[in-house]
């Protein structure tokens, strides 16, 4: 089989380039540029004539063909654009979700075919399995990585059967120390390379600067929200518990709607699109005996509300809802019917492990409840479902 690697000069990509070598298929290297601009990178966390370099000697090496695309124009519009339009909208996007559906296995891998290759391969901590249904028809399971802390499944949360179909994850099957016991032993340029972080193909970046770009700097308040502002049992269950009956799902899901008069103003910030649920940094208000954490942003009134202490409250909420525009079925053939409840294992961020939930299908979208109250839901994030070890599908939270 002839394969292209998507060879981006880390340790992953090029053991995967390896072993697909080792197994006798055909392969080359390709590796893709999708960013010029440096505007708000932190210096040298994103070298990627140093990454170009490294691709060459690991192709070189491998004695395989290496070959160079430019996809920075098609990133710009389907990645960064998509970011910078999320943020505007008070929400926080997950970009790398974005570049694997949009660009590693979509404009990459149009790039990929027209070399004349079978399918592409990447160095992803996910499994593929493909199987024949009773009627004959052919599925695709995206499956965990094998590796629990590097699984990378949720990455790939929006791919299609179609893109499904053309991808190979060879390494899927190892651990991380694996993967680095075997590019040594094969004395692979890339041996010793960090993991990147940051943006997919960005890089580790000062986010305000970033996003100043295009969205205008404004002064607002920050306001604390107080501990004791949930002894009100109604707010407590609302924001945390949820209810014992279910009958209300989409009061539930919903965030919390907060105002100046829930707590008191303790600073000022720059603009409630550069600040996220969760986050940590960057607020700069000090006498708190404990870290300060967001719990909510408004961008009508440009107001970012806080609570003290990782385990505040505000941070935690029982369920979340999904609009039905924003709902992917990887696995088409199990998608739920409108008024379906399933018991699923749901994450809504990378690493997060696995949680027990239940899944409400209704008209207007999907309705996730979990067992127990999560910290940091965050609308323009995504929840990924799964069954055992495969992912089914995944959806924008709203």
């Amino acid at each position: 089989m002839k394969i292209a690697v998507g060879l981006s000069g880390g340790v992953d990509s090029s053991v995967a380039a390896w072993l697909l070598k080792e197994q006798g298929h055909e392969v080359i290297a390709l590796f893709m540029q999708n960013w010029h601009d440096t505007t708000g990178t932190l210096y040298g966390d994103c070298p990627w004539k140093d990454d170009k370099a490294i691709a060459q000697m690991v192709a070189k090496k491998l004695n395989i063909p290496f070959h160079f695309v430019d996809l920075s124009k098609e990133y710009g519009k389907r990645v960064v654009d998509y970011m910078f339009s999320e943020y505007k909208l008070g929400r926080t996007p997950n970009p790398d979700v974005l570049c694997n559906r949009e660009i590693k296995f979509e404009a990459f891998l149009t790039r990929a075919l027209e070399l004349g290759v079978d399918c592409v391969a990447t160095g992803h901590y996910s499994r593929k399995e493909t199987i024949i249904k009773s009627d004959g028809q052919e599925v695709h399971r995206l499956l965990a990585g094998v590796d629990p802390s590097k699984d990378q499944s949720y990455f790939l949360c929006q791919l299609s059967q179609e893109q499904l179909s053309k991808a190979i994850f060879p390494i899927g099957g190892l651990l991380k120390s694996q993967v680095r016991e075997i590019a040594a032993k094969a004395e692979l340029p890339s041996a010793n390379k960090k993991d990147s972080q940051g943006i997919c193909f960005v890089g580790k970046v000062d986010l305000p600067l970033f996003l100043q770009q295009k969205l205008e700097a404004k002064d607002g308040n920050v306001v604390e929200v107080f501990k004791e502002f949930y002894q009100d049992s109604d707010i407590f269950n609302y924001c945390v518990e949820g209810y014992d009956n279910l009958d209300n799902l989409s009061l539930i899901s919903m965030p919390y709607n907060y105002n100046e008069s829930s707590g008191t103003i303790i600073g000022a910030h720059t603009g409630a699109h550069f600040y996220t649920i969760g986050q940590r940094k960057g607020l700069n208000i000090g006498g708190h005996v404990n870290p300060l954490f967001i719990i909510s942003t408004d961008i009508n009134s440009n107001t970012i509300y806080v609570g003290e202490g990782q385990d505040h409250p505000g941070l935690y909420r029982k369920a979340l809802f999904i609009r039905s525009s924003e709902i992917h079925w990887i696995r088409p053939d199990l998608s739920m019917q409108v008024g379906e409840v399933r018991d699923y294992l749901v994450r809504i961020r990378y690493r997060q492990p696995l949680q027990e939930a239940k899944i409400f299908c209704k008209k207007e979208g999907l309705y996730i409840v979990f067992n127990k109250p999560q910290r940091g839901i965050t609308p323009g994030q995504f929840a990924a479902w799964y069954l055992n070890e495969e992912m089914l599908g995944s959806g924008v939270i709203s």
